[in-house]
């Protein structure tokens, strides 16, 4: 049986989530990846402040790591390059707690591998993340029966630890994970790595339904979302919807406007770089 998560009441990623769904900001919220350090950490901020200057109002912006395993070719193309140009976690942090200065309207999150965490330190990674203002990460390949130690961190920290539900989860572990959840849970849309196409279909809907049984956390639906149909399809069965390898694809072809336009265009009509 469904439980409150522990921070239904002191979330703060959940009460502005909610207080901006209330308020009519958009029927869905939209939610960004970026790899920092790709192509390079100026270029990071051009994109970052097109981004929230069109709609965007959650980042996660990824530390990059040697073997990311839940990411396509576009985003792990993107992590090497930036590692092979020097980056270096240090560096990301601090522009994260800029860019956290320079638009506090935006929430930020980063994403990263457990890796990352322990070579830094959980303890002093979660700590620093937190007094940058970052309000909670992801951490794809650490599931919750093992990351129960820096889960308890960001408690402390007021951090949000962001949990992930998956099309191949039971019933039963669809709840453990819920009833667990802060901030909101992240539905990875169909099993494999990010960017390739999902279909956004009736077994999504019926998976969806699962995740929304399972938690009282805000829903963010990320892993094949491309166009404003694909956001529009999501209206009404979540909270947030997450927008990756695409927004990568069209930095690729048109730099920082084009992505500004791209978000911007997402909860209104499709935006022609996107048609074939």
């Amino acid at each position: 049986m469904m439980q409150s998560s522990p921070s239904f009441i002191e979330s703060f990623i959940r009460s502005r989530v909610a207080e901006r769904v209330t308020q009519g900001h958009a029927p869905i919220l939209l939610m960004s990846h970026l790899v920092l350090g790709f192509p390079s950490l100026e270029e990071n901020q051009q994109v970052i402040d097109a981004m929230a200057n069109n709609g965007v109002d959650l980042m996660e912006l990824q530390i990059p790591f040697s073997e990311p395993i839940a990411d396509g070719p576009v985003i792990a193309q993107a992590n090497q390059v930036s590692l092979d140009n020097g980056f270096r976690v240090a560096d990301g942090l601090a522009f994260i707690g800029e860019n956290v200065q320079r638009h506090p309207e935006v929430i930020f999150l980063i994403m990263t591998y457990c890796n990352i965490l322990m070579a830094y330190g959980v303890e002093r990674f979660i700590q620093q993340a937190a007094r940058l203002g970052v309000r909670g990460v992801i951490v794809p390949d650490w599931p919750p029966q093992v990351a129960q130690e820096a889960m308890a961190v960001c408690r402390a920290e007021g951090l949000e630890w962001i949990q992930l539900m998956t099309p191949t989860c039971s019933d039963e572990r669809l709840n453990y994970i819920g009833n667990q959840a802060q901030g909101f849970c992240y539905c990875v849309a169909r099993k494999g790595v990010t960017g390739r196409k999902t279909e956004f279909d009736a077994e999504l809907t019926h998976f969806l339904q699962r995740c929304r049984g399972a938690t009282t956390t805000p829903l963010a639906v990320g892993f094949g979302v491309k166009t404003a149909e694909d956001v529009q399809s999501l209206v009404g069965q979540a909270e947030i919807a997450v927008v990756g390898t695409a927004a990568l694809e069209i930095h690729a072809r048109g730099g920082a406007q084009a992505v500004g336009e791209f978000f911007k265009g997402l909860v209104g009509m499709p935006q022609p770089f996107l048609k074939p």
